[in-house]
């Protein structure tokens, strides 16, 4: 048997459920669609589409697609913490230090030319 790569995840990066859920209720309130209308457009239950944006549930991936498509969002949108959320320094330091030499050479490009442009 072959030895697999693992990829991990920093969770830190993604909502929970009622993070989800919060940015869900602002997308559909400011769209002026009531829950009722964003289920049905959605082709979900009301209940579901509720218990969704109340938090209460995790959603199935393609309930996500499907909401996504009626607010013309991606699932970026409501699945990952807003880039003014705080950031750890140590937690992003660490994780960039067991990145492979190549990936690692590619974050430190990336954050030069970010700084660059923001300089400009």
């Amino acid at each position: 048997m072959k030895n697999r790569k693992t990829t991990t995840i920093n969770t830190d990066l993604i909502t929970d459920a009622k993070e989800m859920g919060d940015k869900l209720l602002k997308i559909r309130k400011r769209s002026g669609l009531s829950q009722e209308e964003a289920a049905w457009a959605a082709g979900l239950s009301v209940r579901a589409y509720a218990d969704i944006e109340r938090g209460s549930v995790n959603a199935r991936i393609d309930s996500v697609i499907k909401i996504c498509d009626v607010f013309k969002i991606t699932p970026n949108d409501i699945l990952v913490k807003d880039i003014n959320d705080p950031v750890d320094e140590a937690v992003i330091m660490t994780e960039l230090r067991i990145l492979a030499p190549r990936d690692h050479e590619k974050v430190l490009r990336m954050l030069q030319l970010y700084i660059q442009l923001c300089n400009e």
